[in-house]
């Protein structure tokens, strides 16, 4: 067996699993200290995104014993070099010589992507650059843990699942819902019958974002704002407009994100498509609040059952002909309530269970499984989201077909499948 570099633990796992074989395994002599295993076990990752959100990402890859952390990756200088003297430290006090320099910041992710020692890259950035990272990753063989909302636009996830499964890798996406004993109990509940013929389910998530301008401030020293904005309209610095806070920020300027729609509504949409168990369809029409009976963004599916936007229940509410299930994190409510005391019985409906979502992908990364939310699941839980959006901000009915991808009837709605992108960024699977 060749011991060259290029010949990565995935790809021996790869080949190993395609010919029938065993993992090969060093044996327990060689792991390290404490029962860690040792360094030709662990399976190498490259944080790409380390603020916000990436924050607790990063604490988990740092914590895992099965995993190591090679490199930082930051158009924020202060943060990818604090995060990487972070993690030397952190590798540095389990060594002999209380001495350790292996991991690297970064401030292109490009540079990451070009190191055939990662196995596996953690992407946490703002919504208008995943799709770019994402198909870069997979380009370059890595596996891949995604923050949600899958994608800025519908285009761009249909070009993630083609790169996804183009260069066979593994996709995880970070509806982490669905790795929660609460969601999965909902969810198998609804789809066992006990609350009947689902009528309607009530998502409570925020609303869409909208274009918003900011007054110009020079650029912080140590950032890269060329980078931050990438395939975005060019914008000079603003401290609110990068802010990652769920109230305002980025998270809601239109550029860069589709608001609560696809924030919240990636995770909730999420739970109502696996309790109707459309992870691989959708809705057919789009009303949006203005034109709906009701005053709520209601979407209608083939058969008749609708969701409504907003309001009306905490977190996820299904109504059925003979009762409710209401799930969000940490709360499970049913009507008749006996119906939760009842664990999924033989006959039911048992969907996929994961109890930990990043657990979850490092099994499928070695055994090259789909993982809990794969790539296909997260582009119709977007979808969704996206759908939502273009009739919240056109302000009329859309129609769609969930086979074909297609909206129908309504070129103007049809460019909002996808955005102009600056120079040079090009999505190119």
């Amino acid at each position: 067996m060749s011991d060259s570099p290029s010949i990565t633990r995935r790809g021996l796992l790869r080949g190993c699993l395609a010919v029938g074989a065993a993992p090969l395994f060093i044996p327990a002599s060689a792991r390290g200290q404490a029962g860690r295993p040792a360094p030709s076990e662990r399976l190498t990752v490259a944080m790409i995104g380390i603020g916000n959100m990436g924050s607790g990402h990063f604490g988990y890859w740092l914590g895992n014993r099965e995993t190591q952390l090679l490199a930082t990756c930051d158009c924020w200088e202060n943060v990818r070099n604090g995060r990487r003297d972070e993690t030397n430290r952190h590798y540095a006090a389990a060594t002999a010589s209380g001495t350790y320099k292996g991991c690297t910041a970064y401030r292109d992710f490009r540079d990451v992507m070009q190191r055939d020692d990662i196995d596996l890259v953690c992407i946490a950035v703002p919504d208008h650059w995943h799709a770019l990272i994402v198909i870069e990753a997979a380009k370059a063989g890595k596996d891949i843990y995604s923050e949600k909302p899958m994608s800025l636009t519908l285009v761009e996830a249909d070009a993630m699942v083609r790169a996804v499964q183009r260069h066979n890798v593994v996709f995880q996406l970070g509806s982490q819902q669905r790795s929660s004993h609460e969601f999965l109990f909902a969810c198998e509940m609804v789809r066992s019958g006990r609350i009947g013929k689902i009528k309607n389910i009530n998502v409570n998530v925020g609303g869409p974002s909208w274009p918003r301008s900011f007054p110009n401030q020079p650029t912080p020293p140590g950032l890269d704002l060329d980078m931050w904005l990438g395939p975005a309209p060019w914008s000079e610095y603003n401290e609110e407009r990068m802010s990652g806070n769920y109230g305002g920020g980025w998270r809601q300027v239109r550029d860069y994100s589709g608001g609560g729609m696809t924030d919240w509504g990636n995770h909730h949409y999420d739970i109502a498509q696996w309790g109707l168990g459309r992870d691989l369809s959708g809705p057919v029409e789009i009303i949006p609040p203005n034109v709906s009976p009701n005053g709520k963004l209601t979407m209608r599916y083939d058969d008749g059952i609708t969701t409504t936007h907003g309001g009306g229940g905490n977190g996820v509410l299904f109504e059925g002909e003979h009762g409710i299930v209401e799930v969000n994190r940490g709360h499970l409510r049913t009507d008749p309530p006996d119906l939760l005391k009842v664990p999924t019985q033989a006959g039911e409906v048992h969907l996929y269970e994961s109890r930990d979502h990043h657990g979850n992908f490092l099994d499928c990364v070695r055994t090259r499984n789909k993982p809990i939310c794969d790539v296909e699941t997260g582009r119709s839980t977007i979808t969704v989201c996206h759908l939502g959006n273009i009739a919240w901000w056109l302000g009329r009915t859309i129609r769609w077909d969930p086979v074909k991808r297609e909206i129908l009837g309504d070129p103007e709605a049809t460019r909002w499948m996808d955005r102009p992108r600056r120079e040079p960024w090009r999505l190119e699977v």
